[in-house]
């Protein structure tokens, strides 16, 4: 079928400046194709594709291989999108980024459970120093991950990159399959990888400012995680008992009402320094243990946490970024349970304007990232502000 191609406000003005950005629904034909005419000529530095689910992913990469011309394209299934409406369902949302104002390099990593932990550092920085190189006069630099969100290795992959990456800082995602939580794709240069990871390092005559937010504040309500297994993000016990049984006690409610919805309106924290991180529940086991999003021991002291207005929080956030300069574009990585807990408080379409007006692109994600961190249940991106000068020769 054809798809409808849609633009942000805007958009055209921004055509001849920083990114490009166009979608089309999800079983569109051709869709790489409809997607680079609509992101017109080139050439692109990188492309980024952002899929749901029920896309033909392998047909979409590709044919974005050849479509795109040189580019380095990176694509990722998701747990939603954030487009031309704020947040979006069904979609393919293409982010090109054009070499006259940007330069990248792309690390895949296959297997994540087999990295050769000295091999990417050095792969890492022999990139950085040839980034550095060949983009001398880009002056900003951000470093963007893609990351398999059913891998269980975000921590790990993300603690190895920091020792390579040094000060350029970094943000990520994790891909998502919406709610079914059975299988994410990520595909670079039309190879899909298996349980894998794409690292991209970008230089721009653009200045950028990497950022992460989250609506919540912890309470004085602690529980002990007394049984783990690290390795699965698994609780078995807090507090010596049964986990689902436990933490549903805490929250007055029975077992059986655990759900998505739950553990999106009463997320818990851990504190590291002087800041609180979110450890989001996934789901709950049929024998009874809670199964997270991230990583998680014994020993480890939980703390529920409450919601700030999400909607109001966000856009103060996204305001802020905006204090001196406005940006001419945000690329957002949006945890599944802020979409869900936005659904619980009917912020929906608030939150979807306040995107629209951000002009924010990106996608819902099973987890994010920010410098050697994996977190949970923010909106975790880069802001990217217009050049001092219209002619990226200057």
């Amino acid at each position: 079928m054809d798809g409808t191609i849609h633009r942000s406000a805007g958009e055209e003005a921004r055509r001849t400046q920083t990114l490009r950005v166009a979608q089309v629904a999800a079983d569109t034909d051709h869709a790489a194709q409809a997607l680079s005419d609509a992101l017109g000529d080139g050439p692109f530095a990188m492309v980024c594709l952002f899929a749901a689910p029920r896309a033909d992913f392998t047909a979409l990469t590709h044919e974005a291989l050849s479509v795109f011309g040189g580019a380095e394209v990176l694509a990722c299934t998701t747990a939603g999108e954030i487009g031309a409406h704020g947040y979006e369902d069904d979609q393919i949302i293409a982010v090109g980024f054009p070499s006259a104002w940007f330069d990248a390099r792309v690390i895949a990593v296959d297997n994540l459970d087999q990295i050769d932990e000295q091999a990417l550092v050095d792969d890492v920085v022999q990139m950085r120093m040839a980034l550095t190189t060949a983009a001398p006069g880009m002056a900003s630099e951000f470093a963007f991950l893609l990351v398999d969100g059913l891998s269980l290795r975000e921590e790990h992959l993300t603690a190895v990159l920091a020792a390579g990456l040094g000060p350029m800082p970094l943000f990520g995602g994790s891909a998502g399959d919406g709610t079914s939580f059975r299988k994410t794709r990520l595909s670079h240069n039309g190879h899909v990888l298996d349980n894998g990871a794409i690292l991209s390092l970008v230089r721009s005559h653009c200045p950028v400012r990497v950022f992460s937010l989250d609506h919540l504040q912890p309470t004085q309500t602690r529980m002990v995680v007394t049984g783990a297994e690290p390795e699965k993000r698994v609780v078995t016990e807090i507090n010596a008992e049964p986990a689902a049984e436990e933490y549903a006690r805490l929250l007055g409610k029975d077992p059986l009402q655990l759900s998505p919805f739950i553990f999106a309106a009463h997320p818990v924290v851990v504190r590291l320094g002087d800041t609180h991180h979110v450890r989001a529940i996934q789901r709950v086991s049929d024998s009874g243990e809670l199964i997270f999003f991230s990583a998680i021991n014994e020993g480890m002291v939980l703390t529920l946490a409450e919601h700030l207005d999400i909607a109001e929080h966000l856009d103060q956030g996204l305001t802020l970024l905006g204090r001196e300069v406005a940006p001419d574009h945000i690329i957002g990585c949006d945890c599944i349970l802020r979409r869900i807990d936005a659904g619980q408080a009917q912020k929906t379409q608030e939150i979807s304007e306040i995107l629209k007006r951000h002009n924010v692109t990106g996608f819902s994600t099973y987890g994010e990232q920010i410098g050697a961190l994996h977190v949970n249940q923010t909106f975790t991106g880069v802001a990217l502000y217009p050049p001092a000068s219209s002619d990226p020769e200057d």
